[in-house]
């Protein structure tokens, strides 16, 4: 069987089935570039072929397993060989997407951050009753020394330290685990859909901002997550202000989204 495949009005191809698995499988072929092969009236997305699966099983119909057969008996007529299929225009099915509202968005954002919440309490999960009473006293403290605004920051860095220094060291390393865990979890998601856990529930996605198709992880999830949460870290609350003020443009793009040159769309 000899498979074609295009993305952004360019055909390449033809492939073997096996030879598109492992494309597949190594993630140099998306399950959003467009597929065509014997049997097959029109060009499809090739996610939609192989149910979001990244394996190929075409389901051969009986007319094209007699093709097949007579093709390797020797026979030189072949819609492979057609050349009407240089003719398809690609560019007309690509699908008309739909720019995330700043609503849905803004409620992924909150439920992705909601995720991140368990690690602060796995910080606590291992007091005894004593060590509660006294953690409960030094955070008052602490925050009616910040409320406060006494100036008095060596108080505050003091109370800080020994609310630090009460948390146990297996409580440190849970929390940790959990935070490696869900970065991990939420790294699959986007690498396998563009869609972190809270937008999979709000059912938005991220995509190329000039082709609409699925990107890489590294400009999925490490530039618009990892590296900008830590310069947003250095930088907060003033580059979070920016962000959000960037979402108010044509293609509702945040600062994150023009660094990694993407968008977000509507599943």
């Amino acid at each position: 069987m000899q498979i074609y495949l295009a993305r952004n009005n360019q055909q390449a191809g033809p492939y073997d089935l096996e030879q598109l698995n492992q494309m597949l499988a190594s993630q140099q072929v998306l399950l959003t570039d467009l597929v065509w092969h014997q049997g097959m009236q029109e060009w499809k997305a090739l996610g939609e072929l192989t149910q979001g699966q990244l394996y190929y099983q075409p389901k051969l119909s009986t007319s094209s397993e007699e093709n097949n057969a007579e093709t390797q008996s020797g026979a030189v007529t072949s819609t492979y060989q057609n050349p009407s299929i240089q003719n398809i225009s690609v560019e007309k099915k690509q699908q008309k997407v739909e720019l995330a509202s700043i609503g849905s968005r803004f409620l992924a954002k909150l439920i992705d951050l909601a995720l991140w919440l368990p690690a602060t309490y796995l910080l606590t999960a291992f007091f005894t009753p004593e060590q509660e009473i006294k953690f409960t006293q030094l955070n008052e403290q602490f925050t009616q020394t910040i409320l406060n605004q006494t100036g008095n920051t060596a108080l505050a860095e003091q109370l800080q330290n020994q609310i630090l220094q009460l948390i146990p060291q297996q409580a440190i390393f849970a929390a940790l685990a959990y935070l490696l865990i869900m970065l991990g979890v939420q790294a699959f998601f986007i690498a396998k859909s563009g869609q972190s856990i809270g937008k999979k529930i709000v059912k938005i996605r991220i995509v190329d901002a000039t082709n609409n198709q699925q990107v890489s992880l590294f400009r999925a999830f490490t530039i618009r997550s990892v590296v900008f949460v830590f310069f947003n870290l250095i930088l907060a609350p003033f580059l979070s202000i920016i962000d959000f003020l960037f979402i108010l443009g044509a293609k509702r793009q945040t600062l994150h989204d023009r660094l990694a040159k993407t968008i977000v769309i509507k599943n």
